[in-house]
């Protein structure tokens, strides 16, 4: 018995100091970090978070524990959206336009990507929306391709992943079979088509997670 209350009050000092830690943050912390600085295992940190994530849910808690494969981060509960939004006048962020939906769209599903990749399935310049996505921190430069040129490859970013409300991108939607595996049109269609809908059901909380803006200026440039 002695033994169970000891790990018990272990386990609640981990969660108290995860909780506080991510609360003074304010943003993604990492759970290596975490784990360095509590000097417990990257294990034991996940389930502590595990845990808090479940007792926020479960115990509809204003507050919620965002996980995504390397990082930990707090936000505000999505039903409570609204009301915050009114509480402290905050402007609700447009959503994506279809131009970045489509360039995001092969960046998330087809990753890493190049530019010239983008642009060959899309058949305009995709210059200026991929770096809309950059300042906006949705997608990052992974590394170079190894052929003359040397080209930039793209791939989504943490934020991608909290924004869509999902903890990995194991977790975007399958995309369906289509007629020939070579019709990469319609494979991207498809892509569009299921980051749209990932985008509608996560858009209560993209206030809270305060992604920014996700939309190219008013000129609508590709």
């Amino acid at each position: 018995m002695d033994w169970q209350i000891e790990v018990n009050l272990d386990n609640n000092d981990i969660e108290a100091k995860i909780e506080g830690i991510l609360f003074a943050a304010g943003e993604p912390v990492q759970i290596s970090r975490l784990s360095e600085m509590l000097e417990t295992g990257q294990g034991a940190v996940k389930e502590a978070a595990l845990r808090l994530k479940n007792y926020y849910s479960f115990d509809r808690r204003g507050i919620r524990l965002v996980m995504t494969e390397n990082s930990l981060q707090l936000c505000s509960s999505p039903e409570h959206a609204e009301l915050i939004r009114r509480t402290l006048e905050k402007r609700k962020p447009p959503q994506l336009t279809q131009t970045a939906l489509e360039v995001l769209s092969i960046v998330a599903y087809f990753q890493p990507v190049t530019r010239a990749y983008i642009e060959s399935i899309r058949g305009v310049d995709s210059s200026y929306t991929v770096g809309v996505l950059q300042e906006r921190g949705l997608i990052e430069k992974s590394g170079i391709l190894q052929v003359p040129g040397r080209p930039s490859l793209f791939c989504t970013t943490n934020l991608f992943l909290r924004t869509f409300g999902i903890q990995s991108l194991e977790e975007l939607p399958g995309l369906p079979e289509v007629a020939g595996d070579s019709d990469s049109r319609s494979k991207i269609q498809s892509a569009i088509e299921a980051l749209s809908r990932e985008e509608e059901q996560s858009d209560d909380n993209s206030d809270i997670r305060e992604q920014g803006d996700l939309i190219e200026d008013d000129n609508g440039q590709a």
